[in-house]
This record gives structure tokens, sequence and C-alpha cells, in this order.
């Protein structure tokens, strides 16, 4: 209890708190979470008079609540849970209480991370994974600017006579299958949505950029503003899928970023953008060329060499691989390439200054701060150990003859648990936690017969 009493938030955020506590009196809850290691937020609602407690680390939440699996329940045999006594830890917070303006009443946010009792790192919280390999590369002197662009599919809160989600659209994909790609009109249908998420955007610091229509009816895009601060910009990236569902539920509507929620449609990914600049703000990855750096390349050259060992973090549901078909802007083999986006590792068209790696794997339905933390582990191997990508791959990538990006969920998680590389960079607590949530998952989702095998076997095999 002591550790507790004596925790205070950063000056910033306690003051930048009061100020909006002053300013809104008729505050009516507020909710205080922490994301899981899928990215689902967990945590309480509690009234608005207890934002003081909360600041002050006064919430309590079981350790295992950030290691819970997809659908909310304990780990089989996880040492957070019965072993240890299914024991507290303290949530802290990482960034001020601010609005949460979707909700009928007016209700305040606290986003946190899970600590142990005493206040000390807890391993199992993934924000703390992230951390630990920032740490890591500011060990080498430098600092990882990251942006992400996260696509989602806005869904009308009805389905069809089977049951399947129906994308919002102005387009009867029935008659003629459109992709409306960067057609205004697609964002014009749904201006009032994203006036509100601009709005709400605006009221929780979240910078976002530029929207638009993407590859199927009802997919759109949103970009993040980049930051030199890897584990704000995964806050940032985490927050804004909330925000989203969020304000769809507000219009009656959905939003869905699973990775592939159409088997005929687009997939949704989560691209990341990624430069490094040292403690003099420059930008290590620009020599003045065209094709920069040697540390460019020996960083694109990490990422190659550690993908298939991140492959459970970078597609970690059963869906996700179903993302990953030819000709569908989905990456599917170990290539890289200069404004090409058929590669994995793609290095965008800019002025020097700007140049950078776009990490193209990961879908929608990731959680951000494993996925950056994989990105920058990748770096970091790269640079450490000086490693070289190979020749850039012009036209297209799906026809260059490289190894392959693991396709499957079971083989992805043998590679990840059998990986020394993340018992280095990851607390390795943290990865035997993960391969057992993932079974579990797995093993859940591997004893239902779909309804396509009854359609297809029970009377004519």
């Amino acid at each position: 209890m002591a550790a507790k009493e004596k925790y205070q938030p950063p000056a910033e955020i306690l003051e930048t708190s009061n100020a909006f506590l002053a300013d809104h009196p008729d505050l009516k809850w507020i909710e205080g979470f922490a994301f899981d290691i899928n990215g689902v937020p967990r945590g309480k609602w509690l009234p608005a008079d207890s934002a003081k407690k909360l600041l002050k680390g006064g919430l309590q939440m079981p350790r295992s609540a950030v290691s819970l699996d997809i659908w909310g329940r304990d780990v089989e045999n996880s040492p957070l849970v019965f072993a240890s006594g299914d024991s507290d830890g303290v949530c802290q917070p990482v960034s001020p209480i601010c609005l949460a303006p979707w909700h009928r009443e007016q209700t305040a946010q606290l986003h946190m991370q899970l600590h142990e009792a005493d206040g000390s790192v807890l391993y199992a919280d993934p924000r703390a994974q992230l951390q630990k390999v920032v740490e890591r590369l500011a060990c080498l002197g430098l600092k990882a600017v990251c942006a992400t662009e996260v696509e989602f599919y806005l869904l009308r809160e009805d389905t069809d006579e089977l049951g399947r989600p129906r994308p919002v659209s102005d387009n009867d994909s029935d008659l003629v299958p459109s992709t409306d790609v960067y057609d205004l009109a697609e964002l014009d249908a749904q201006r009032h949505f994203f006036a509100d998420v601009r709005a709400a955007c605006e009221e929780q610091g979240i910078p976002a950029d530029s929207i638009l229509s993407e590859c199927a009816p009802g997919q759109f895009e949103i970009n993040l503003l980049h930051s030199d601060d890897p584990v704000k910009v995964a806050d940032q990236t985490l927050l804004f899928k909330r925000l989203l569902k969020g304000v769809a539920r507000s219009h009656g509507l959905r939003v869905s970023t699973m990775a592939k929620p159409f088997g005929e449609q687009a997939g949704n990914g989560m691209h990341v953008h990624m430069s490094l600049v040292d403690k003099d703000g420059n930008n290590v990855f620009n020599d003045g060329t065209d094709e920069g750096s040697e540390l460019l390349q020996q960083a694109v050259a990490g990422m190659m060499a550690t993908a298939n060992d991140a492959m459970a973090i970078f597609a970690p549901h059963a869906n996700s691989y179903r993302r990953f078909q030819e000709s569908s802007h989905a990456p599917l083999n170990l290539c890289w390439g200069y404004d090409n986006r058929t590669v994995t590792f793609r290095i965008p068209a800019s002025e020097p200054a700007a140049r950078r790696i776009e990490h193209r794997i990961a879908g929608a339905d990731v959680n951000a701060y494993l996925v950056l933390a994989a990105i920058l582990a990748g770096v970091c191997h790269g640079l450490e150990n000086k490693l070289q990508p190979g020749a850039p791959v012009e036209g297209d990538a799906y026809q260059v003859e490289s190894e392959q990006l693991i396709n499957t969920w079971s083989g992805a998680l043998k590679r990840f648990e059998k990986s020394a590389l993340w018992r280095e960079y990851l607390d390795p607590e943290f990865v035997d936690l993960f391969v057992l949530l993932k079974r579990q998952e797995q093993a859940e989702i591997s004893a239902r017969v779909t309804d396509v095998e009854y359609q297809s076997y029970l009377h004519r095999a």
C-alpha cells in the first residue's frame, strides 16, 4: 500500500488532467483502462469524482487482466493466474484525462499501464515490451520516428440474411463489383461520421492526418502523423482504433479492423513508416542520395532477417493469414525496393531528408506495441550485425523467387516460440506467456466446425 501512496503521475499528466477536470464540472464517468496483449482495452468505469484517485495509481486490476485471450478468458497454466493467486497490479496513467465524446453522458478516459503492486514494470503489459526495445535502440544513440496507417471497414449495424457484415457504401457491389479507391464521393457519403472522428481525435490529441477511401466498398484509411516517440505512436494508434469504434457506435454503425472480414475483398493492413534520427535530430537514413544511407540498408536487412520470427505478432489471429494473397497489395515474400507497393519493405519516393522505410506486413488487427517492438528489434538486429539486404526488387515482387513469409498461424507460433531473437529483445517470460495465450486461442478455433465444412462434407463425403 505504501508504494501505491508514493506514486505521483508525471507533472504534465497531472497538470493537464487537473485543468481538464476544472473545465468539465458536469463529468459523469471516467474510464480507466490498459491495453492487453491482443490490443483490447481492459479496465473499469468509475464515477467522475474518482479521477484524483486514478491519477495517483489508485486503480487496481489483476495482473492477468492484460494477458486474457481474445474472448476475455484467463490463459490456462499462466503464471499470472492461479500459480500466483491471481494477484493485483496497479494501473499508472500514461496520458492525461481526456473526453470520450462519443458517449451519451459526459465521460472521460484515462489511458494507463499495468504495473506490479510495488510500481515496478509488469512484463505482461505489452507496452513494457516496446519500452524495452526503444531503450535498446537508445543505446545505439538513435531514436525511431514512426507513423502508422490504419485501414478499416465501416459497417452497417445489421447483417445480411446469412449473418454476414454489410459495408457502408453508396455502391451496389452486387451489380458491379467496384473498389472506388480514392473516391471522394465515398468520403462525402460518410462526412458526418468522419467529422465526429476528427473532432474526437482533437479532443484526445490524436494526430489524425489524411483520410481516403480504400480498395473495397466501405473500406477507408486514416493516417496518423509521425513522432520520434514510438511508445506514444503505439498509444495513439490503439486509442485511435478504440475511438473509431466508439464514434461508429454513436452513429448506429460499426467499425472493423479485422484483417480479412470479406474473403473476396481487400484486407485491412496497418503499414508502419519508420526512420531513425541521431541525438541531433538528423535522419541517419539520409545520405543526400535517392538510395539512402548504409544504415537504411542495414535496417531493411534486419527487418528481413527477423520478419518470419515475428509473423505471430504481425499476423496474430487465425483470420490474419487470409489477408496474404497474390496481387492483393499484402506482401508474400521477403524483399524490398524503391517506390514499389508490391514489396514487403518499401522505400517511398520522398525528399532525401524524409527518407524512410514503409513496413507493409502487419494487419490492422494487431497490437501496435508489439508490432513496433518487433520492427524496431529487427532494426537493432540489422544495425548491430551490419546486415545487408541484397538487391532491391524492381517490378512485380509477387513474381520474385525469394524466401516466403510464413503463411499459417501454427507455423508462425512455432517459429516465434523457438526464436532466440525474442528471448534477447523481449522479456523471455513475455514470450512464454504470448505463446500460451495464442495456443489457447488456436485450440479453441481449431475445435470449431465451420458452416462451409457442413455444407461441403456432411452429406457428400
